[in-house]
């Protein structure tokens, strides 16, 4: 969605200041907000002057999060703005696979990510290697990856999809006439999406020849997990609710199934930010990454959120404002691949996107 605090080249620092002091008091030092305003506005004056888009994921940190991007939200969300932007150049506040996808979509314009190396513990769970291995396997059953994978693996599969779409996609292929289909790479999200659309789930089996698989609709899984949700347990679920029982527990589908089970509620990050949004409750936690909670309340002062979450992603924690900065003075950590690997990784995220 379009962020509201996103300045432009004639808003003066001190009118930045003054909006990010109104959204992030009592969530950031105002001793870093003086700061992190003087960065915002000359990031936003530079990306006017070079027809930049800065697109901020829902994982950034406060104060980058609520003043230089010009769109926030979830992977879907965001996938679906940079294939339709008429910017110069995209930087992708988010990980490595985030800027990947935006360059897919937009191979003829520079996509700059604000680090070196931001990775994910997912798209380093599986390979392309593991993806053909895993189609010898399973002969004819279609390849669905999380969009939380590299370039590569993407170029092996059939479809993506994210969080928010997953069971969608699985409910297409479904109706598509499928009983089978690889789910990819994050066995928790998999187990759950299963639950969703009431199938089975199995794990997968590549040391045993081609498996045969029985008439009954089911997901065939993989092996990786996030590094940050598989930390979130029942227990603390349980702890929360003896302390805060009217709170409203909303957890994203990459934690276990487990938690989830036990949740008010699970969904993307977009869909976690609507749930507090439309339901009125005593508190609300939030079981994912950490900075989405500040941000939640940023965006919703009336809302009562349990700082109570001590999770942050290393990956998303290396997107800074310094860097973001530097990725638009020297227009530096630009995105490449080969364009054959784009052609390839397309079709699966253009079928995901036409997918609602």
């Amino acid at each position: 969605m379009p962020n509201s605090l996103a300045s432009q080249e004639t808003v003066s620092f001190e009118e930045t200041l003054d909006l990010m002091r109104t959204k992030l008091t009592g969530i950031v030092p105002d001793v870093e907000i003086e700061i992190k305003a003087e960065l915002a506005h000359k990031i936003n004056q530079l990306k006017a002057e070079k027809n930049a888009v800065i697109l901020g994921h829902n994982y950034m940190e406060p104060a980058l999060f609520n003043s230089v991007p010009d769109y926030v939200g979830d992977s879907l969300e965001l996938s679906r703005v940079s294939a339709e932007t008429n910017a110069d150049i995209i930087v992708f506040c988010g990980v490595q696979f985030m800027a990947e996808t935006a360059k897919i979509l937009n191979p003829n314009k520079t996509v700059l990510i604000p680090a070196q190396k931001a990775g994910c513990s997912l798209a380093e769970g599986i390979s392309a290697q593991d993806v053909r291995d895993l189609k010898e396997a399973y002969p004819g059953v279609p390849v669905v990856t999380y969009i939380n994978t590299y370039a590569d693996v993407k170029a092996e599969s059939d479809y993506c999809c994210t969080s928010g779409n997953a069971g969608n996609v699985v409910r297409h292929l479904l109706e598509e006439g499928y009983k089978h289909i690889l789910f990819l790479p994050d066995e928790f999200l998999a187990r759950n999406t299963a639950k969703e659309v009431g199938v089975d789930y199995i794990e997968p089996v590549l040391d045993a020849g081609v498996q045969m698989l029985s008439d009954t609709p089911a997901i065939i899984g993989w092996k990786a997990r996030c590094e940050v949700h598989e930390l979130f347990n029942v227990d603390d679920i349980n702890n929360v609710r003896k302390q805060f029982p009217e709170a409203s527990v909303i957890a994203h589908p990459e934690c276990s199934p487990e938690v989830v089970e036990v949740s008010d509620y699970a969904g993307s990050t977009k869909q976690l930010i609507d749930y507090v949004q439309r339901v009125d409750a005593k508190q609300y936690l939030v079981l994912t990454e950490c900075s989405m909670g500040d941000n939640i309340a940023a965006e919703n002062p009336d809302k009562d959120m349990l700082r109570l979450c001590s999770f942050r992603c290393p990956y998303m924690n290396l997107i800074t404002m310094e860097d973001t900065l530097a990725a638009l003075e020297g227009i530096q950590y630009e995105v490449h691949l080969d364009a054959d690997l784009i052609e390839r990784a397309r079709t699966p995220i253009d079928r995901m996107l036409s997918i609602r």
